[in-house]
Order: structure tokens, then C-alpha cells, then sequence
């Protein structure tokens, strides 16, 4: 019976296999591939055109004709605009010769001396060698000129003529027209049979991935549309507006530019600086001065600038889901495979690719690769930057995590949990007393420096702030008070080590906060800790512990409390417990019906509250009489 670990290794092997077989594939069979990929891009563009015009009526059959129809109109239009602006530009090219020759001799002059003297310097060296060589060829003895009269000091000249030029040309035409045929039969079949395609594709997945597949296209499909959609009218007012510019400036065939200009935005990353180098190469032919040329280069980048980082983020760069590493990997994939139609298809393909990976267990890592979701939440992040000894970075996680959450929040999200992860690890011995050190001692200088920080925004589960002479009470919590009383003396106590005694340090802060009077039993043995406890008198003693390991410390502590205190306030904190918290208040106070609590948040609210720990209770009427008064 083979073990699971070589299991998972035949189960990667052949994953690596498929892929493998799977690119091979697309490269070789890019022939029918790339039509079809291109009539999908067409499809999921004219889907929502398709569908409106069903909605008035109209039947499937003239509704796919029709948006293909006027597809082919505006694109045979834009061709044919684009190509007579081209004809008239090579026709005119020849009115501005002398203003070329006039800006390369204007350059020529203004070159500087050193680089003249050295420039006719090595001319003149080049024509002594060339002297040389010419002398000892010919003291060689002259053969006689062949029947064309060529000699070895005047060689014939000869022109390779290739007869093969004319074939090529013919096949790449048809070639094309074959690819848009192909892309047109295409298109108009998977508009017409959407529904069927797609009901074929969620039958191959089986029966038992029917939810999984259905949300997985629907969100493929949605993120496609909208991120096709929205590019084209991004890149359409992108030049409209490189139109206007040039048209003001005098540009001739500013209609050429600016369609130029919004079409080679459909190529990522080498379509714009083309479709800016065209208009500025053609502007040093037309005016005589540099203003107009470097007028035209500002413009450009002025746009791209504005698209690339503000508008085109806003609008759709959610809807991609990709990270910009891996729009760049994806562009150089692609084109490596399908040449510069790859590059166009490359991030709609990829698109579906991640969404397939957050939909597909097996293919997560797609997504994880691929995505522009945060990898690692933050209490990992933070973790893992500390077993790095990266204290910068660290620190760099709890600033931006405060950027939208208040200090509670950070505490409860992000801090407890990763001390969780931290004590996990430490009691399976898998870190050094270096490591132990610097995490403990880190995060420790952390929460003492934001406990000085001025932080008023309470965290949304926070309960308001009582005003001087109460507490602010829930329904609930009302049952069980004995007297709300606003500026508490309270204790807290860690009950077994420096990530327990870290915790009640965060809650003595949040404590203070609230207008409590809080002190904070250092680390010791558990007969001093409990002396200390007692001789402040507090009003209410919290009881800090962290999960799994200090279950038993905390029902020592607990016992040892409740035995010299009776009718003390207890609160129980088992901080970011996952488990049964009324089944685990049972197992340490040995007694039905207590309560602990899970969070700070909670346990700053329960400090108004009465002993929810102590063996007897008030009559609820009257704690709720002396909670109103």
C-alpha cells in the first residue's frame, strides 16, 4: 500500500505532466487556438448586446447577427479610417524632407568639439588603414578581368533575388483572412449556444461540483464583461482626448493619431509608448521649432500617467483580481506562446485562470500566485516577520492594519492571535531561546508603545463609553449586576508566562481607557502573585490566559483566588478560544453557569458587569432596581 507522501508526490508529478502537456498544446495548436480565444473575448464583449436585444424582442438568431454585424461596422470603419490617414501620410512625406535635413544639420552643428575632433580622428586613422590595405593589394600581380569584367580590386555586385517572396506574402494574407473567418464562425456560434456551452462545461466538473462551477463561471464571466467593457471605453476617451490635443495643436491627421492612440492601449505595456512615439516622430517633419515635439511628449505622458495610475486602478483594476507581477508574467508568457495576440489576451486569460483558482481546491495556487489578495492574513504576517527578526516590517503590519481599525481592534485581530501562533510553537520546541526572546520581547515594546498613543475610535463591537457615575448595560448583562459603578479598581494577572502576562498588559490598557484604575501583577510564583493580588483591595481581578497551555495555570490561579476571596469579582479571560467557552468556564471554576471571555473587547464590557465567577448571586429585581437608580 504506497504511503500518503508518495501518493502526494504522483499527485504533484502528474500535475506538473499535465501542465506541461497542456502548454505544449496550446503552442503547437495556436493555429485554432487563438481564433478561439479570440471569439471568446468577442463573445463575453457582445453577450450584454445580445442579451438587449432579445429583451425587445428580438429572436436569438437576428439578435447574434445583428451585434456582429455592427461589431464588423465599427471595426471596418475604424480600419478603413485608420488606413486612408496612413495613405495620406506617406503621400505628404515628401513636403517635409527639407525640414528633416534642416533639424539634422541643426543637431550636427550643435554637437560638441570633443566629440568632432574625435569623430574626424578615427576617420582619419580609417583612411590610413584603407591606404595600406590598397598598396599591398596591388603589389600583388593582377589577374586577368573575367568575361563581365570583374577584377579582384572591382568585384561585381550581386543581388539575391528570392523567388519564393510572392508565395509568402499570398499565404500570410490568406493566412489572416482564414484567422478572421475563423474568429467570426466562432463568435457567432457561442452567442448563439451560450447556454448550451455553458451548461457542457458544468456537466464535465460532475454532479458533485454543480455549486462550485456555476460560481466560478458566473464570476468569470462578470469580471471578463465588465473589464472588456470598461477598457474600451477608457481607451476610447483615451483618444478622443489625444484627438483633441493634436487637433488644437495643428497636427496633421490628428484623427489618425488619436485612433492609433486608443487602439494600441489594447497591447499593455508596449502599446502606449508607440502610440506616442508615432505623432511625436511625425511632428519633427512638420514644425520647424522643438516646442510642438516636446508639447506632444507631455501630453502623452501626462496621460498615460493619469490612466495608468488613477483612473484605470479606480475603474477596473479591482475587477481584474491580478497583481501587477503577474500581469507582467502573464504578458510574457502569452506572447512567448501566441506571439502579439497572446500579449492582447493575456490578461482576460488570466483572469480566468485566477478565479479558477479561488474556486478549485486543487488549483488554489493559481490563485495564490496570480491574485492581488493579501496571501498571509495579518497575525501571520506578523509572526512570520518576527521568526525573520524583522522587527521593521513587523512593525510596518500593525501601522497599516491601524489605518482602518482602532487599537482594540489590532489587539483582539491581529496581536492575540499571532502570540497564539507563537505559543504553539514554543511549546513544540520548534524555536530557539533567541528567537523566544526577541518575539516575546518585541511585542512587548510594541503594545507599550501603542498603550501611549492617543487612540479615540472605539472598535465596532465596543460598547459606548460610560459617563462618570455609570456603566453602560446591556439587557442581558442587567440580569446578572449587582451595582454598576463607572472607575473600577481592578487587577490583572497572568497565569502561566510572558504571552499571558503581554495580554493582560493590552488589557490593562484598554482598561485605562475606560476611566478604570488598573494595575498589573508581574510574572512570579503563585503564592506571590496572589499576595500582590490582595493587598490592592481591587474591585475586580481579570485573569489573563492564552489557549492551550494555560488551561490548568488558569484554574490553579482561579482556585487559589476563590479560596482566599470568596465573593471576589473574577473575570476569565481565555483569550481567542475556540472552543465551548461555557464548557471550558466549567472545567476551571468547577462550577454551572460562569462565563469567560474570548476577547478584550468583552472582557472591558464585563468589568462593569457583576462577579460572574462568584458562587452566589443577588435577586435579579433588585440588582436591576440598583442598576436604574
Amino acid at each position: 500500500m504506497s504511503s500518503p507522501g508518495k501518493s502526494r508526490e504522483l499527485s504533484q508529478l502528474s500535475a506538473v505532466i499535465f501542465a506541461g502537456i497542456a502548454i505544449g498544446m496550446l503552442y503547437v495548436a495556436k493555429a485554432v487556438v487563438v481564433p478561439l480565444a479570440l471569439a471568446i473575448l468577442f463573445a463575453f464583449l457582445l453577450s450584454p448586446l445580445v442579451t438587449l436585444l432579445e429583451r425587445i424582442h428580438l429572436p436569438r438568431m437576428l439578435a447574434v447577427l445583428a451585434a456582429i454585424l455592427a461589431a464588423g461596422a465599427v471595426v471596418g470603419s475604424i480600419s478603413f479610417t485608420v488606413f486612408r490617414q496612413l495613405v495620406e501620410v506617406t503621400d505628404h512625406m515628401s513636403a517635409y524632407t527639407s525640414n528633416i535635413n534642416h533639424k539634422v544639420d541643426a543637431l550636427n552643428r550643435t554637437k560638441s568639439t570633443s566629440f568632432t575632433r574625435a569623430r574626424d580622428e578615427v576617420e582619419r586613422l580609417s583612411r590610413q588603414v584603407g591606404a595600406l590595405n590598397w598598396n599591398i593589394t596591388d603589389e600583388r600581380p593582377h589577374r586577368e578581368t573575367n568575361e563581365l569584367g570583374a577584377s579582384p580590386t572591382r568585384p561585381v555586385s550581386v543581388e539575391e533575388v528570392d523567388k519564393n517572396s510572392r508565395l509568402d506574402t499570398i499565404h500570410g494574407v490568406l493566412g489572416a483572412m482564414v484567422s478572421v473567418f475563423l474568429v467570426v464562425v466562432f463568435t457567432f456560434f457561442m452567442l448563439l449556444q451560450r447556454e448550451d456551452l455553458r451548461n457542457r462545461l458544468i456537466r464535465l466538473t460532475g454532479r458533485d461540483h454543480l455549486n462550485l462551477m456555476t460560481h466560478a463561471m458566473d464570476e468569470a464571466s462578470q469580471r471578463v464583461s465588465r473589464y472588456l467593457a470598461l477598457q474600451l471605453l477608457v481607451n476610447t476617451c483615451y483618444g478622443s482626448i489625444i484627438f483633441f490635443f493634436l487637433y488644437f495643436l495643428a497636427l496633421p491627421h490628428a484623427l489618425l493619431w488619436g485612433a492609433l492612440a486608443g487602439l494600441l492601449r489594447f497591447v499593455p505595456y508596449i502599446g502606449a509608448p508607440i502610440a506616442a512615439l508615432l505623432p511625436t516622430a511625425f511632428s519633427l517633419a512638420v514644425f520647424n521649432g522643438w516646442a510642438p515635439t516636446l508639447l506632444i511628449l507631455a501630453i502623452f505622458f501626462c496621460m498615460e500617467v493619469v490612466t495608468a495610475n488613477f483612473i484605470e486602478p479606480h475603474l477596473y483594476g479591482r475587477q481584474t483580481g491580478l497583481s501587477p507581477l503577474a500581469i507582467l508574467v502573464a504578458a510574457v508568457f502569452w506572447t512567448l506562446i501566441w506571439g502579439p495576440i497572446g500579449l492582447i489576451l493575456s490578461v482576460p486569460l488570466t483572469v480566468c485562470l485566477v478565479v479558477v483558482g479561488f474556486h478549485v481546491p486543487r488549483l488554489k495556487f493559481l490563485a495564490v500566485l496570480l491574485g492581488d489578495q493579501p496571501v498571509m492574513r495579518p497575525e501571520t504576517h506578523y509572526y512570520q516577520r518576527l521568526l525573520a527578526s524583522d522587527e521593521q516590517e513587523a512593525r510596518q503590519v500593525l501601522e497599516t492594519y491601524l489605518k482602518d481599525k482602532s487599537v482594540a481592534d489590532l489587539y483582539d485581530q491581529v496581536l492575540i492571535p499571532a502570540l497564539s501562533l507563537f505559543e504553539q510553537d514554543r511549546h513544540r520546541n520548534a524555536l530557539d531561546k533567541p528567537t523566544v526572546r526577541f518575539i516575546t520581547e518585541t511585542t512587548r515594546e510594541l503594545v507599550e508603545e501603542l498603550g501611549m498613543r492617543n487612540d479615540e475610535s472605539p472598535s465596532p463591537d465596543a460598547a459606548p463609553r460610560p459617563r462618570s457615575n455609570e456603566c453602560s448595560l446591556s439587557s442581558a448583562d442587567k440580569n446578572r449586576v449587582s451595582l454598576p459603578i463607572a472607575g473600577m479598581k481592578a487587577v490583572c494577572v497572568a497565569v502561566r508566562d510572558e504571552s499571558d502576562e503581554i495580554v493582560a498588559l493590552m488589557l490593562a490598557q484598554l482598561l485605562e481607557r475606560a476611566g478604570h484604575s488598573v494595575k498589573t501583577i508581574p510574572l512570579g510564583s503563585a503564592e506571590r502573585m496572589l499576595e500582590e493580588v490582595l493587598k490592592t483591595h481591587p474591585d475586580v481581578i481579570c485573569i489573563s490566559a492564552l489557549p492551550p497551555y494555560a488551561m490548568s495555570s488558569a484554574r490553579g490561579v482561579y482556585s487559589g483566588l476563590r479560596a482566599m476571596e470568596p465573593y471576589q469579582k473574577i473575570i476569565l479571560g481565555l483569550w481567542n478560544y475556540a472552543g465551548d467557552p461555557d464548557k471550558a468556564a466549567k472545567i476551571i471554576t468547577g462550577q454551572q453557569g460562569n462565563h469567560i471571555c474570548t476577547t478584550l473587547a468583552e472582557a472591558v464590557k464585563q468589568v462593569c458587569v457583576s462577579d460572574l465567577t462568584t458562587p452566589t448571586h443577588e435577586s435579579s429585581d433588585a440588582v436591576v432596581q440598583a442598576a436604574e437608580a
